[in-house]
């Protein structure tokens, strides 16, 4: 089996074409894969038709499948996340640019969505290359950020007043109460299979640095939050019906865009956790 990989912008991103997602693909193709997402950061597939069951499958050759502490799962497939908003919802999940599940003492490595329904316009995904953010810094604020590290939790964005637990037509979201828990993690995280560094704090999940106060620390992560947004780091897929997009969470923040009221959009997540 060939692949064929295309570039779809400066910073990050492929197109790959010629793998049917749904097959019980040999490992030699689920390596190079693996290589494209380590390399590109997202790789996006066009032309899919995946059940939940191939969903899952695909998404184990990876590693261990996540399953969502405050989005509850399909019905018989609780690693399966519906990501839905109604025409008469608001607010999207996803509404904001983050990396998954970086709130957990053990992140995500990567997401893959399916795309099942889509609005006639709008609805867009943007993603942000922390590679290119991180590249992009003076040597003197390289070496201050490789000696600290961040405080993660989910208790702001899923409190009652947060994006994400907010209420929606088809999804079940329930909201953090209490203690969630804080996990530390470095502000400059070391790729474990590329050794290429990346930026690793983003607005959703990341509260302040570690040792620092939220006064203190607000300065220099709002330098680092508006730095890592910056237009040539990102890309933006188009999704069409049987899109695919698989992103390293290690290496790249994504913002769903809340750009089509009225419409409804359906997507199926499944999120790949460390081995």
């Amino acid at each position: 089996m060939s692949l064929t990989i295309r570039k779809v912008a400066g910073a990050l991103g492929a197109e790959i074409s010629g793998a049917d997602l749904s097959a019980d693909l040999p490992g030699s193709v689920i390596a190079q894969i693996r290589a494209a997402l380590v390399e590109h950061q997202v790789i996006f597939f066009r032309d899919q038709s995946l059940s939940p069951e191939d969903q899952v499958a695909f998404g184990r050759r990876f590693g261990p499948l996540n399953i969502h502490p405050y989005v509850r799962g399909m019905d018989g497939h609780p690693e399966v996340m519906e990501i839905i908003k109604e025409p008469a919802d608001k607010t999207n999940f996803g509404g904001g640019w983050h990396s998954d599940t970086s709130f957990l003492e053990r992140p995500a490595i990567g997401s893959i969505l399916y795309a099942l329904e889509l609005p006639e316009w709008g609805g867009d995904t943007l993603f942000s290359s922390q590679v290119a953010a991180y590249e992009a810094l003076s040597p003197g604020l390289k070496a201050t950020l490789e000696g600290l590290s961040a405080v993660h939790s989910a208790g702001r964005e899923y409190s009652a007043q947060g994006h994400s637990a907010q209420k929606r037509g088809s999804m079940s979201v329930v909201e953090a109460e209490g203690a969630v828990g804080e996990f530390i993690h470095p502000v400059v995280l070391v790729h474990p299979e590329s050794g290429r560094k990346a930026l690793y704090v983003n607005p959703a999940f990341t509260l302040r640095i570690e040792g620092w106060t939220k006064r203190e620390s607000r300065p220099l992560l709002d330098f680092l939050f508006e730095h890592c947004r910056y237009e040539g780091y990102t890309c933006r897929f188009n999704w069409r019906p049987g899109s695919v997009a698989f992103w390293d969470n290690r290496q790249v923040w994504h913002f769903a865009l809340n750009d089509y009221p009225g419409q409804r959009r359906y997507m199926r997540r499944v999120t790949v956790d460390p081995a």
